[in-house]
This record gives C-alpha cells, sequence and structure tokens, in this order.
C-alpha cells in the first residue's frame, strides 16, 4: 500500500468524527424524545379509554332518558289510557257498554235511500155522503183524534128519492100488517069450514106478495146508502129516516151483515172491536151546508202502520229479491248526528215489478209499526196525538246481501280510525288499553273485526266512546288533535 498522504489521513478523521457525533445525536434524541412520544401514545390511549367511558356513561344516561322518554311515550300515545268512574260516566261506560265480546252472525248490507209513505187504500180514509143532505152538527175539527165509531158529523136528509123510496116501505110495512090481521081474522073460520079456503089462501099470496114487495124495497134502501140498522129503526118505529149520523169507520172491518150483504159502507152506526186512533186530517164541509151524494165529507188517516218506499238502483234489484226469497230481515236509519236511531227486524213487504224509466230506479216496500209519542186532549176535551214517524221523512234503508258467522262485530262507536290505524279499547279494570284491530267491513252502525288475536271472544271493550278516549290520549302525548278522527263523513 503506498503511503497516504497526511490530508487524507485528516479526512478520514474529521469523518469517523462527525459519525460519531451524528450517532451520539441520533441516541440523545430518541431518549429524549421518543419515550415522550411514547408516553403521549400511551396517554392518548389513555384518553381514548377515558373518553370511551365517559361516552358509555353518556350513552347510558342517554339510554336511561330514553328509556324514561319512551315509558312517558307509552303513556301519552296511547297504549293505554286510565279512566276515572266520574269519565267513564262522562263517555256513557255504563256496564251495558262494557261487555265481553262474543261472535255473532253479521248480514253485509247495502244502504239504500228510502221515504216513508201511506199504505194504499189504508193510510188515507176519505169518508162521502152517501145521500143529498144538509149538514147540522159536525162533532169534530180537523187534527182531532178519533176512535172507530166515533160520532164526527149529522146531517139532514133532503134526497127526493130517499124520502120517495122509505114512504113507500113504511106503506108496504102497512099493507103487510093489515093483511096479516085479516090472515089471522079468517084462518079460524076457514079452518071451521064458514068460508072456503080459497079465501084465504088468496089473502096468504097477497101476504107473500108484500114480502117479496118489502125485500126489494129494503134493497132499495141500502142502495140508497142506509144500513141495515138503520132499515130496522125505519121499520120498528115507522118513520122517516129524517137525519144521519157520520161515524168514523173501522179500517177493514165490517160487522157481519155488512158482510153477509156483500155491501161495505163508510158510514156506520157501531163502534169497532178494535181500539184504533184515527186522525181527521181534514174535514171539508161546514155547518148549515148542502152536499149531494158522493161528496167528500172529511178526510181520516190512520198512522198506526205506514209503509217505507226504498229507491233502488236497477242492478241492485237482484240482491233485493234474494233478501226477500231468504227472509233476510232489513234495517232503517232514521236522523243523522246525536239523534241517529236504528230501527231493526223490518220486514220486507212486496217488490214493484216496473223499473222507472226515467230515474232508473227499482222501488220496494217495507212495513213500518208506528209509535205514539204524544196524546193530550185540550181545555175543549179535544184529542190530539203525534207520531213518531210522518209521511215523507227521510230514511237509509239497510238490505242484507250475505250473510257472514262467527264474527266479531261491534259498535261503530267502538271503533276509532286514526289515518290509517284502527283501535278499539280493551277494559283492565280503570285501565284501557288501546289495541290496533283489523276492520273487515265498516256499514254505518257495525264494525266487523277480523279475528286474527289482536282481540279475542271474551275481551272486555269499551262499546261507545272510542273517539273521545282517541282525543284524550293524543291530547295527553300533545299530539294535534284530529276532531273528525275516527268519524266517516
Amino acid at each position: 500500500m503506498k503511503n497516504k498522504s497526511p490530508l487524507f489521513w485528516l479526512s478520514a478523521v474529521l469523518v469517523c468524527f462527525g459519525l460519531y457525533v451524528a450517532g451520539w445525536v441520533h441516541g440523545t434524541y430518541f431518549e429524549l424524545v421518543w419515550p415522550f412520544g411514547d408516553r403521549h401514545a400511551d396517554q392518548t390511549t389513555v384518553g381514548s379509554d377515558s373518553h370511551d367511558d365517559h361516552a358509555g356513561h353518556n350513552h347510558d344516561d342517554h339510554g336511561h332518558e330514553a328509556d324514561a322518554h319512551d315509558d312517558h311515550a307509552e303513556l301519552a300515545t296511547g297504549d293505554f289510557l286510565e279512566l276515572s268512574e266520574a269519565a267513564k260516566k262522562n263517555l256513557g261506560l255504563t256496564e251495558a257498554y262494557l261487555q265481553p265480546i262474543a261472535l255473532q252472525s253479521y248480514q253485509h248490507t247495502i244502504s239504500v235511500p228510502a221515504i216513508v209513505v201511506d199504505r194504499p187504500g189504508r193510510t188515507r180514509l176519505p169518508i162521502s155522503a152517501t145521500m143529498t143532505g144538509i149538514v147540522t152538527h159536525i162533532h169534530a175539527v180537523s187534527g182531532e183524534a178519533v176512535e172507530p165509531g166515533d160520532l164526527i158529523l149529522e146531517m139532514r136528509l133532503t134526497h127526493e128519492d130517499l124520502v120517495t123510496a122509505q114512504k113507500d116501505y113504511l106503506q108496504s110495512l102497512g099493507d103487510r100488517d093489515i093483511e096479516l090481521k085479516e090472515i089471522e081474522r079468517i084462518e079460524g073460520a076457514a079452518n071451521s069450514g064458514a068460508i072456503s079456503n080459497k079465501t084465504l089462501l088468496d089473502r096468504q099470496y097477497s101476504r107473500d106478495k108484500l114480502d117479496s114487495l118489502l125485500r126489494s124495497q129494503r134493497e132499495s134502501l141500502r142502495l140508497h146508502g142506509l144500513t141495515e140498522v138503520q132499515i130496522a129503526k125505519i121499520e120498528s118505529d115507522r118513520r122517516l129516516l129524517a137525519e144521519m149520523k157520520v161515524y168514523a169507520p173501522g179500517p177493514d172491518e165490517h160487522t157481519e151483515e155488512e158482510h153477509d150483504s156483500g155491501v161495505v159502507h163508510s158510514v156506520a152506526s157501531h163502534r169497532s172491536k178494535t181500539k184504533h186512533t184515527l186522525v181527521l186530517q181534514d174535514i171539508q164541509v161546514q155547518k148549515g151546508q148542502s152536499v149531494n151524494a158522493g161528496e167528500t165529507l172529511c178526510i181520516l188517516a190512520d198512522y198506526e202502520e205506514l209503509l217505507i218506499e226504498g229507491q233502488a238502483f236497477e242492478t241492485e234489484a237482484g240482491m233485493i229479491a234474494k233478501a226477500k226469497s231468504a227472509g233476510w230481515p232489513l234495517s232503517s236509519v232514521v236522523g243523522a248526528g246525536a239523534d241517529v236511531e236504528r230501527i231493526e227486524n223490518l220486514s220486507l213487504s212486496w217488490l214493484n215489478n216496473e223499473i222507472d224509466p226515467a230515474t232508473r230506479t227499482f222501488k220496494f216496500f217495507v212495513t213500518l209499526n208506528n209509535e205514539m209519542l204524544d196524546d193530550l186532549r185540550n181545555s175543549s176535551g179535544q184529542r190530539h196525538v203525534a207520531w213518531k214517524y210522518r209521511v215523507g221523512q227521510r230514511m237509509q234503508l239497510g238490505v242484507p246481501v250475505a250473510q257472514w258467522v262467527d264474527q266479531i262485530v261491534l259498535p261503530i262507536d267502538a271503533v276509532v280510525r286514526d289515518g290509517v290505524e284502527s283501535f278499539v279499547f280493551q277494559q283492565n279494570g280503570d285501565r284501557f288499553n288501546r289495541i290496533a284491530v283489523h276492520e273487515k267491513h265498516r256499514d254505518q252502525s257495525h264494525v266487523v273485526i277480523e279475528n286474527d288475536g289482536a282481540i279475542f271472544p271474551g275481551d272486555v271493550v269499551a262499546l261507545r266512546g272510542a273517539h273521545q278516549m282517541q282525543m284524550a290520549i293524543k291530547s295527553k302525548s300533545g299530539a294535534a288533535v284530529d276532531p273528525h278522527a275516527g268519524h266517516s263523513h
């Protein structure tokens, strides 16, 4: 190896020294800096753990608050509602409206508009004058209630033909009396042979001819409008009938003599066997007025039984005919809102055989038994009555078109709608749990609930007041209350 120059060795020494210094500085830096970095890393890790612990603590605290909030929400938003006895009374939740659920049959119905109408030939009873005369007394006024057999008015007869017919009848009665006496006188002499039997036979033939004449005259008096009672009175008193009394007739009730004779009169002197209340709807004559035979004297009305005229569409005629053949009872809804009333077990009377060409509606008729609401007499002794159902009153008929068995059927006031949900309130002591249910069908008065386990037969539910309880729950929860929730318009 060649000898190196001093400059080379000096450079080598300086390089080694520089490396040594660099190593010392590097070691010192890591001793001083990296431990701090490790401690910072450790502190950072611990801080994270501490933060996590605090976060977990806060999370737990928030969880407890959430649980408390959930409990508060459960009480407020409608899982249950506690009612005092006073609140139950305010809602009308008496024992009758807190009943266990029972499976029952339900008739699926269609709603048909209807109107109350007369029974043709039965509700309105016009009374006409059967003879010419002058009105002498009026015993009843328009609007007054009468019963069959009550006296309505009196007339003095002025019909010339009737007077002549009565006079001829009285004359024939007198002639017959004379013949009877003559037969009685000569009958003993003829038997003893004092006179011939031919004389007795002639008198008997004359008597038979008078009997035949009397029968024909009696029928003539019937045709003039006299009843058997009036004719018998003429025969017994031997006086012309000068006046006629008009009585309220009994609906479809006639005396035996009228059935036997085949003649039915609107003037009757007998009282009906069945108590019946009629209303003198209109009296069309006045005292002193002269009336002719056939002229209307007054109109009586019998409101004890009316008809409901249903007006269905042409396409519904087949369903209504099916209900008639099956014998299903109908129902009717009267009024609206708080005054609504439901009439059950109505009988479908008959169906119209024609369809209105203008409206394309099909009419059918239901029997409606009326109910008397008021029966009072005024200071003059006049009787006035008020009936519950009136001719011209509007209704809605429920016509059954199908029958479902073993269904949960609740009144419409027991189920409240809130948006897309429907709820009932199940009783548990003073607490009423709000239960979500599925509606299978709803009509104007009932709701059919799906038997899917939400509620069970035997559960006690509130049969009314569901809408008010829902509003109370919403009010407690602070939610906006829709006053129309649960109501169908």
